[in-house]
């Protein structure tokens, strides 16, 4: 086995790209990245690499789209001490990896760094999709809602404790121009937001849903991501997946309630 490292986003897609949408369920994060490094939405600094077998077959991808952490693939546990190595040769670091808890595990085992922290994610799937009941209504955001919704993005990561560095303007005005944020609006202002990724390969992802803490307790965070699913699900998406931090048993019920089924966990391990 050996892996491949680059910068050039086609390389890499030539590659790697028929191998994840084998399974774009388990490989959600990876091709949302690619398409966010196509459109020109990520400006920093991408790893891409993939894993060949030794006839040249491709095993595996992994990539970092700065300021995220380095996302892997369910690739072969045997071959991330090799990237691990590639890496450190090529004196490329790591803060933080994510990924199939496996793969995250076997990486941070291999990493010269210890592990600081770790988020324990499940990713989850939408069977039937049930509906809650709230106060208010969904409405599809745009362009003009850029600072609520950058407000809204920043106090998601600020109690996440994920990308709590990164500017979210520019994620957010993407999702913005591609019409994936809705609000749950209440009295005629915005209560809760929630991304539904345009789909790929029939997959889109809900996240972030996020209600302010003085706001919650009211079904918001419910009815915001049952209308995401619905726009996803009416915007061709043939799976509607999202991730839940597992320490947070509520959202977990939450969700489940609406109709989401259990996929595998995933964890992010942060590296000091």
């Amino acid at each position: 086995m050996r892996w491949t490292i680059t910068d050039e986003v086609e390389e890499y897609a030539a590659a790697a790209e028929p191998w994840l949408l084998r399974d774009p369920v388990r490989n959600t994060v990876m091709l949302t990245a690619l398409r966010g490094i196509r459109s020109g939405q990520f400006a920093g600094d991408c790893l891409l690499a993939w894993l060949e077998e030794d006839d040249g077959t491709v095993a595996g991808a992994a990539c970092r789209t700065p300021p995220y952490p380095l996302a892997l693939g369910d690739v072969p546990l045997a071959s991330l001490p090799l990237l691990v190595r590639e890496l450190i040769e090529m004196d490329r670091d790591v803060s933080e990896v994510g990924g199939p808890l496996a793969a995250a595990e076997a990486f941070a085992d291999a990493w010269w760094r210890p592990e600081t922290h770790r988020r324990s994610e499940r990713l989850y799937r939408l069977g039937t999709l049930r509906s809650p009941s709230a106060s208010g209504k969904p409405r599809v955001a745009g362009p003009d809602d850029l600072p609520m919704a950058v407000r809204f993005f920043r106090e998601f990561q600020d109690e996440a404790h994920v990308d709590r560095t990164a500017d979210p303007s520019p994620v957010v005005a993407a999702r913005l121009n591609r019409e994936e944020l809705v609000w749950w609006e209440d009295d005629d202002r915005p209560v809760s937001i929630a991304g539904a990724s345009a789909p790929i390969a029939g997959m889109s992802r809900i996240g972030p849903v996020y209600t302010p803490p003085d706001l919650r307790g009211r079904g918001y965070g419910s009815a915001v991501t049952h209308a995401a699913s619905r726009k996803a699900l009416d915007d061709g998406a043939t799976e509607v997946l999202l991730f839940t931090d597992l320490s947070n048993p509520t959202s977990n019920s939450i969700y489940q309630r609406l109709g989401f089924r259990p996929v595998t966990d995933f964890a992010s391990i942060q590296f000091g």
